[in-house]
């Protein structure tokens, strides 16, 4: 039920935004991808000054999936999709082909000897950056919502619906 509630707090019909990329399990092709989404992101004023936030939690989930659940493995995909409403803010579901894991088995980075470990620290900032973080289909997606604390803006901004986006194959 709360996955319901989760999908359904942004609506299709008042989405100002809407990517759907797809990018080869390559750490090199991450950064790249993640600009280019950060850039329509920017151009489209979703976020008023919450950016970096996103583009730290986006670079770290697509990051996760390219290396933990394609294994880095350039013949497999990850799959992201961005979506903003500018009155409820911005929804990411990354998308990863392995075998998944639980989410509840991730060690605290900062507690006793993980906070000395030189990994294990992404899923912890997502949590720290975004509002609301969950995982589906046994952890093969994340999706993750910045929402947005300030009214509408008026309706005379530029909307892109649909764009693709595609990564380094």
């Amino acid at each position: 039920m709360a996955a319901d509630r989760f999908h359904h707090e942004f609506d299709r019909q008042s989405l100002a935004l809407k990517l759907n990329v797809s990018l080869s399990a390559d750490p090199a092709a991450v950064d790249p991808v993640v600009q280019k989404i950060m850039g329509i992101v920017r151009d489209m004023e979703c976020l008023a000054g919450k950016e970096n936030e996103v583009e730290l939690a986006l670079t770290e989930a697509l990051a996760n999936a390219v290396v933990h659940g394609a294994k880095s493995d350039p013949s497999k995909n990850v799959e992201c999709d961005v979506a903003c409403d500018q009155e409820s803010g911005m929804l990411i579901v990354v998308r990863d082909p392995g075998e998944g894991f639980d989410c509840s088995t991730i060690p605290s980075p900062v507690v006793g000897q993980n906070i000395f470990s030189n990994h294990g620290r992404g899923i912890f900032l997502i949590n720290q950056l975004m509002d609301d973080v969950k995982f589906h289909k046994n952890g093969t997606e994340i999706h993750m919502i910045k929402r947005l604390s300030r009214a509408p803006r008026s309706s005379n901004k530029k909307s892109v619906r649909g764009k693709s986006v595609r990564g380094r194959r």
